[in-house]
């Protein structure tokens, strides 16, 4: 069973830094896109960054600039470095991929537990 899980999240002031980690596991054939998601409290989940199998990325736009999605592919991983945090900042943020297991070959939406990242103004 493929499984995706992040780690990173914490609590820091205000124009701080965070890199979230998020590493599937299981029998994977490959992971496809990959992308990071967001929900602050009392809010809907929102889309955050995106990177392609490739390397092509995509931001939402109030992140441009701080936030930067990378992978390693041999590693099944993605990252976000969170750089020059705002309280607005604040919420669980999830991974999501695009995965391909060893049992099929179409890719299938996981998603992992969330990790929680507070910023203290």
């Amino acid at each position: 069973q493929v499984r995706l899980e992040e780690s990173g999240g914490g609590l820091v002031q205000a124009g701080g830094s965070l890199r979230l980690s998020c590493a599937a596991s299981g029998r994977i054939r490959s992971v496809n896109v990959m992308e990071w998601y967001r929900q602050p409290p009392g809010k809907q989940r929102e889309w955050v960054a995106h990177i392609s199998s490739v390397g092509n990325t995509n931001y939402l736009d109030s992140v441009k600039g701080r936030f930067t999605i990378s992978r390693d592919n041999a590693k099944n991983t993605v990252y976000l470095q969170m750089n020059s945090l705002k309280p607005e900042d604040t919420a669980v943020y999830y991974c999501n991929a695009d995965i391909t297991e060893m049992t099929g070959w179409r890719g299938t939406d996981h998603w992992g537990q969330g990790t929680q990242v507070t910023v203290s103004s």
